[in-house]
């Protein structure tokens, strides 16, 4: 496996993009590393998309600099660029076989014969289609079609691997198939990916780093961990994954300490740790908590720091998990608990009495 990099491979600097009177992207400052998968993440719309064209070289900043490998890209058309692309669609072209697809660019490169058919064989073994050159374009699956774009774009070794949703037609079983492949294919070769996606588990598997992207904007930048674990703000929380949103105030510090009041919890004291820098605590109005970490104390379950206690109003049962929604005095709505179904583990009926186990380092203040 490749190491990880602190070298920049990309750096994007105040880069604006304008449509007309719409304004896509407001401002982008980011650096990607050398043989990091780097995921741009975020709904419809937010930018990601533009912005990968942008690196590609298919869309023009309005403002701002992107600089490749050193290089500042101002001018630079995409075919000069030491990237390529997977499109969303593959862009596989029909009336020609696999091995024709994936050396075409060398094709147009004038590259010799001998050596297109070399580069192609080591292309297709990179992406364990080895053998198949000569099939036909239609003769292939949905991900074998995956593979052959993620083929031509190796062929023409780039330094950096732009993936714009390209796993988004597969059904999940080949989706979640996939995302392994590319990962380690990816942490293999060392190249730089740069993956375009709207599904939050996906970049949570795959990625090194995650830009989370609304309106334009990069709301943040950080490990999957630090996303998940703490979130910048509500609207980054909703995004990645589930987050139980509590009502709470800040009662004041107690020997280096936060003391909180949660109605639905009672009241806890939180390490200065948890306290994101900056945050003011007279705006403190709403604290987050993942499914996860809360749990239905079952009996024989170990005791947890604090317990509250609730009534199961509904449950969702999905084979190895449980959630469970949970409704805690002081709060309006119910809260979503997620609980592993282990062996000799029943399924608590709606209407029980429950109690709900926590930790005062599971709780999640924004800023």
């Amino acid at each position: 496996m490749a190491s990880l990099s602190t070298k920049p491979i990309i750096d994007l600097a105040g880069v604006t993009k304008t449509f007309g009177s719409f304004q896509a992207l407001k401002g982008i400052n980011a650096t990607i590393h050398e043989s990091e998968f780097f995921s741009l993440l975020g709904p419809s719309g937010c930018g990601k998309t533009t912005l990968l064209r942008m690196i590609a070289g298919f869309e023009t900043p309005t403002d701002g600099t992107i600089v490749i490998a050193g290089e500042d890209m101002a001018g630079v058309p995409a075919n000069r660029r030491p990237t390529n692309m997977v499109f969303q669609s593959y862009a596989i072209f029909p009336h020609l076989c696999v091995a024709e697809n994936v050396g075409y660019g060398l094709k147009t490169r004038k590259t010799p014969k001998a050596e297109i058919a070399r580069e192609v064989e080591q292309a297709l073994q990179m992406v364990d289609l080895g053998g198949l050159g000569s099939r036909a374009a239609h003769e292939l699956s949905g991900g074998q079609r995956q593979r052959v774009a993620l083929a031509r774009a190796l062929v023409m070794k780039p330094k950096v691997v732009l993936l714009d949703e390209p796993l988004s037609a597969l059904d999940k079983q080949l989706r979640d198939q996939m995302q392994v492949e590319l990962r380690q294919l990816q942490q293999r070769l060392g190249i730089t990916f740069i993956l375009v996606t709207h599904d939050q588990e996906e970049a949570l598997t795959m990625s090194d780093r995650i830009a989370v992207m609304f309106d334009g904007r990069i709301a943040q930048l950080a490990s999957p961990e630090e996303l998940y674990r703490r979130p910048v703000d509500r609207r980054v929380a909703s995004f990645i994954g589930v987050m139980n949103f509590l009502d709470a105030r800040a009662t004041g510090r107690m020997n280096g300490h936060l003391a909180l009041d949660i109605p639905a919890l009672g009241s806890i004291e939180l390490s200065s740790a948890q306290v994101p820098e900056g945050l003011d605590l007279r705006n403190l109005e709403t604290i987050g908590i993942r499914p996860e970490m809360l749990t239905i104390l079952f009996e024989g379950s170990e005791q947890t720091e604090h317990v509250a206690r609730g009534e199961v109003t509904g449950t969702a049962y999905y084979g190895d998990m449980t959630y469970y929604s949970v409704r805690l005095p002081g709060h309006a709505e119910d809260v979503t608990i997620s609980m592993r179904n282990t062996a000799g583990r029943s399924i608590v009926p709606p209407g029980s009495e429950v109690p709900v186990g926590w930790g005062a380092d599971s709780i999640v203040l924004f800023q």
